[in-house]
């Protein structure tokens, strides 16, 4: 694995070296950091507030796309290792969920100091003995993958509409929606030993809302669903009412665990 170039993987809007709480967010596919423009500002200001770049995009764009799954989980295992050394918590949006919950679980099979808390936002929980065939969202043609993509809200027009950067933007959606859409086949593991809280759009088109059901499961702390209204990107319309969700969670959590509770 290419280590990550002199910025890194890791945008921090407002470094914080002694933190409360490091906070990392990690986001969908065909994104970038840029997801969570705005939202560093509205967190306390002891918490350091660590946006995330998947390789071939924003920061981490010199370094080629990554494929395979675990390879992905490894490149920000590297990434992230050395600022795991202060309380810490993890938000994902979209594919990013399934990134940030197989990290966790990287971190538990282990034994390393876990998450205080998971958020995963709008995306599928795993589930390998599903009968359902795999998606296959990577091979639609052209014309149908930016049809679909209008359709969800997440992706600028102009890169869909401009001939020339959806030519240079079409490799990286394919190859982010090919992990994704092959990721459920792997073996699950025993309950995630970390509080869990899932988060979805009211009008999601992308992620019915039954594919999110298994994720309780997968935790032996579930702290509930919260819908917004919206669709697959609802939190682009509810940032500020997020923030405080989560900040009232990871507080409550942070001092549960100082109160040996």
């Amino acid at each position: 694995m290419r280590p990550a170039g002199p910025l890194g993987p890791i945008t921090r809007r407002r470094p914080v070296d002694d933190p409360v709480v490091r906070l990392f967010l990690f986001h969908h596919a065909g994104g970038s950091h840029l997801l969570y423009r705005g939202w560093t500002r509205h967190f306390p200001e002891d918490w350091d507030i660590c946006l995330l770049d998947a390789p071939g995009r924003g920061n981490a764009q010199a370094i080629p796309l990554v494929a395979d799954c675990a390879d992905l989980v490894t490149f920000f295992d590297e990434a992230l290792t050395p600022l795991l050394n202060r309380p810490f918590a993890f938000f994902g949006h979209s594919v990013g969920a399934r990134v940030a919950y197989e990290f966790a679980c990287r971190l538990a099979e282990t034994g390393r100091e876990l998450p205080l808390w998971l958020g995963v936002s709008s995306f599928r929980a795993p589930q390998p003995d599903s009968a359902e065939p795999p998606l296959t969202r990577s091979l639609t043609s052209d014309a149908g993958l930016r049809d679909w993509l209008g359709t969800t809200g997440g992706i600028p027009d102009r890169l869909l509409t401009d001939d020339n950067l959806w030519k240079a933007f079409a490799p990286l959606m394919r190859s982010d929606l090919a992990l994704a859409d092959t990721w459920d086949r792997e073996t699950l593991g025993p309950p995630l030993p970390v509080p869990l809280t899932v988060f979805t759009g009211s009008h999601d088109t992308v992620v019915a809302r039954h594919k999110l059901d298994r994720w309780p499961r997968l935790t032996d702390n579930f702290l509930g669903t919260h819908t917004y209204s919206g669709g697959h990107f609802y939190l682009n319309e509810h940032r500020e009412q997020l923030v405080a969700r989560i900040t009232e969670t990871v507080r409550t959590l942070l001092g549960t665990r100082r109160g040996g509770g």
